[in-house]
């Protein structure tokens, strides 16, 4: 489908053509949503087209105007004023561009771009479970990565599980001395939540006893020599966490393309530290350590190698991103990390410039803020972190005692309705999370998130399910040559100049890594059309013609929320 921009560039061109007889592209022609103070609903910038016209601003545009009131059914007014001709679309442009919308079941999908975009989001540190912050990170990432392949492009969906470290380290020490062979069937817990507990315990032990600190340095040294006890030990306590971590991604509903391990891509970026030592990227101190100086890029030195030969993350990062690129042919990568890590995607892209890889250029930190709560930042180490299988538990016993106290669900059948508890839940989680800037630091407050009224998911998923019963209850057909069947009202022109807004709205979040602009958008459609259903009858509207007209435009509206909600990786229930 055109977009109402696109048609206004189209036409003027033609009437360009046909009263100066000058041939003009119309991407060329500035045209713009017209301001509130002044009618019309699309503006033509004419001052760029004086050297064409040979005449005043005022005047090109009256004539232009005219031409187009003449010559254009879809067009019925113009103004112009001091360089900006406004233009007033006519019912037959409103009606057309409804049915355009209803016959496209693809409608908001850009075209194909060929380019291929790897999102890396989740990456996961095997010494906890989940929480709070990773859900923001998931939710995100996914959601790019819809959009992303909504805008035209093939997108793989990675993850880097940091299974290796002083990290690991640490919980796998604290196992042995404190845990007496606990395991998740003896203890009745969730893998990932035990090895959480072992990270929690460890650094009760450190502030105690510091000392201990130098035992898990021996402890990753023996790793990386492959010393069978310890790796034993790790794959046992690594594969407790893999398992808890699937339960919590299926919960969430998020999936990946390719799953990377950094205890196999540490190497990889070994080698790349050889080959930058020879080349002179790379000096190695006195103690072994070996060191990137970033000095006169306004930077400092950064550390690629300790001096017992044990990488560090940006060891691996560097050898991951050269694979990457190689093996899946990328024209860009997005990596959606939190805005804590700013300066270490600064100082990756410098060094794989250095390196000599042209496409260090073409990747993007989508850094985003962290997630507070009331009582403030969570801290892994203290144990003060929200689990994400406990947040998403309560999400659904919050969206069980909303629903309850409203009554919205006492109709629905018991099955059905502990489903749309889950639905509900997970929906108010997500929508509150991705309808914040994904640069700002937000606050989650669980009980704001679940409200059926507001900027909520809860609201939008009951908006569509409002149309839905509309919908089920008719008893004539539509379809979409229904939408020509009548005149809109003005409200009904707002609901399509707002549907026609979409597909501008993917591509703007694909452009922005951003999902809070369709999550935005989303709200400010079931918004428009509550009020639009407050308003209007439309099962006792007697006129047949025009009840299949608001029919259809409904449907367009339901299936847009339905593909806009999807973006975000949200359901829609088709009752509640």
């Amino acid at each position: 489908m055109m977009s109402a921009e696109g048609f206004i560039q189209e036409k003027a061109a033609q009437a360009i053509q046909a009263i100066y007889g000058t041939e003009v592209a119309p991407a060329s022609l500035q045209v713009s949503v017209t301001r509130k103070e002044f009618e019309g609903d699309y503006t033509l910038v004419t001052f760029p087209l004086l050297k064409i016209t040979h005449q005043a601003p005022d005047a090109t545009g009256n004539a232009i105007g005219e031409w187009l009131v003449g010559n254009v059914p879809e067009i019925s007014a113009y103004n112009s004023v001091k360089g900006f001709l406004n233009l007033s679309f006519s019912p037959v442009y409103w009606n057309e561009a409804l049915q355009a919308i209803a016959a496209d079941a693809a409608f908001g999908e850009l075209p194909d771009t060929g380019r291929r975009i790897m999102v890396e989001f989740s990456s996961p540190n095997t010494n906890k479970p989940l929480h709070l912050g990773h859900i923001r990170n998931n939710l995100l990432g996914d959601s790019v990565s819809r959009i992303l392949k909504a805008c035209g492009n093939t997108v793989i969906k990675s993850t880097i599980v940091n299974d290796r470290g002083v990290h690991i380290c640490k919980s796998m020490y604290a196992w042995e001395q404190c845990f007496n062979g606990a395991t998740p069937e003896s203890t009745g817990k969730k893998g990932d939540h035990l090895v959480g507990d072992c990270y929690v315990a460890y650094a009760k032990m450190e502030k105690e006893h510091p000392e201990v600190l130098e035992e898990v340095h021996k402890m990753l040294v023996k790793w990386e020599q492959n010393d069978p006890h310890v790796r034993e030990l790790w794959a046992m306590m690594n594969g407790w966490v893999y398992k808890g971590f699937d339960e919590t991604y299926k919960a969430l509903g998020i999936t990946f393309d390719q799953v990377d391990h950094e205890s196999e891509t540490y190497l990889l970026g070994k080698e790349l530290v050889q080959k930058g030592l020879e080349t002179g990227v790379f000096v190695k101190d006195p103690d072994g350590s070996v060191w990137c100086d970033l000095t006169a890029d306004g930077l400092d030195r950064k550390l690629v190698l300790r001096g017992d030969g044990t990488s560090v993350y940006i060891t691996q990062d560097l050898g991951t991103a050269e694979r990457r690129f190689n093996t899946f042919n990328l024209d860009s990568h997005v990596y959606v990390v939190g805005n804590e890590q700013d300066y270490h995607f600064q100082v990756l892209k410098l060094i794989l410039a250095k390196l000599g890889f042209d496409w260090a250029s073409r990747i993007y930190h989508l850094s985003y803020g962290m997630v507070e709560l009331p009582e403030g930042k969570m801290k892994s180490r203290e144990g003060t972190v929200v689990d994400a299988d406990d947040l998403i538990e309560s999400m659904y016993q919050e969206a069980r005692k909303t629903s309850e106290e409203s009554g919205k669900l006492a109709d629905v059948p018991q099955e059905e309705r502990e489903r749309l508890y889950h639905v509900i839940g997970l929906g108010a989680l997500k929508y509150f999370i991705i309808k914040v800037d994904p640069k700002k630091t937000m606050l989650f407050n669980p009980a704001e998130s679940i409200d059926f009224n507001g900027n909520t998911g809860p609201f939008i998923q009951y908006t569509h399910a409002r149309i839905c019963s509309i919908l089920r209850k008719a008893t004539v057909s539509y379809g979409a040559a229904d939408a020509l069947g009548a005149a809109p009202s003005a409200k009904e022109v707002r609901l399509i100049k707002l549907l026609g807004l979409y597909p501008a709205k993917v591509g703007e979040a694909g452009a922005a890594l951003s999902p809070a602009v369709i999550a935005n958008y989303a709200y400010d459609l079931a918004k428009e059309f509550n009020q639009y259903y407050h308003d209007t009858p439309i099962l006792k509207e007697e006129d047949q013609a025009v009840l299949k007209f608001r029919l259809a435009l409904i449907d367009a509206l339901a299936r847009t929320l339905r593909s806009a909600m999807g973006l975000l990786g949200i359901e829609l229930p088709e009752r509640m």
